[in-house]
């Protein structure tokens, strides 16, 4: 079991039992699930499997782990981060849900930032992607503001609950991780 990351205002941890009616509500909001792959309203039952499912999994084995993202002065789940690992565990893909409520807050930008430090941390981690939909603005923000670089566009690319939809490319390399100062061309 991975330790969880302390933050001075979060905790980003592994999911508990307990977590399933709160990440039911807000992956039920349908602004949240808007960009995602899922469609809401997610059930109870859906989030308990969902909670299970997250709980039992492994951060450094490949494929994805999901934490979650809990305000460490109220104990509230505020949100989660997912990361899948490759399978050549030198390279990972990055995705982040908050509720309304937890958004504009900074909350994502510090779980975001606290599981880049504790993947770049790892020996052998060169790179870290993300995808998000051109609409997406404030994800694309949340990106750029932990230093990811913008690789490019994919139009019409994503069939997604009944549209096509663009993806804005992401990546963010250890190198630029660790010297953030760097040029990046």
């Amino acid at each position: 079991m991975s330790p969880a990351l302390r933050t001075p205002r979060l905790l980003v941890r592994r999911f508990r039992p307990e977590d399933a009616a709160t990440l039911a509500a807000y992956r039920s909001v349908p602004e949240v699930a808007r960009y995602q792959g899922w469609s809401a309203p997610v059930t109870d039952e859906e989030a308990r499997r969902l909670v299970a499912e997250f709980a039992a999994g492994d951060p450094a084995a490949p494929g994805w782990f999901q934490y979650a993202v809990e305000e460490r002065e109220s104990g509230a789940l505020v949100g989660d981060v997912g990361v899948r690992l490759d399978e050549n565990r030198m390279q990972a893909d990055l995705g982040f849900t908050l509720p309304p409520d937890a958004q504009g807050r900074g909350y994502a930008t510090e779980a975001v930032r606290a599981v880049l430090g504790e993947l770049f941390a790892r020996p052998g981690i060169r790179r870290v992607s993300a995808v998000c939909d051109v609409r997406n603005l404030a994800s694309a923000r949340l990106l750029e503001r932990v230093g990811f670089r913008r690789e490019g566009l994919r139009p019409a690319y994503t069939w997604l609950k009944g549209e096509w939809t663009d993806d804005l490319l992401y990546g963010l390399l250890a190198d630029w991780w660790l010297t953030p100062t760097a040029p990046r061309t």
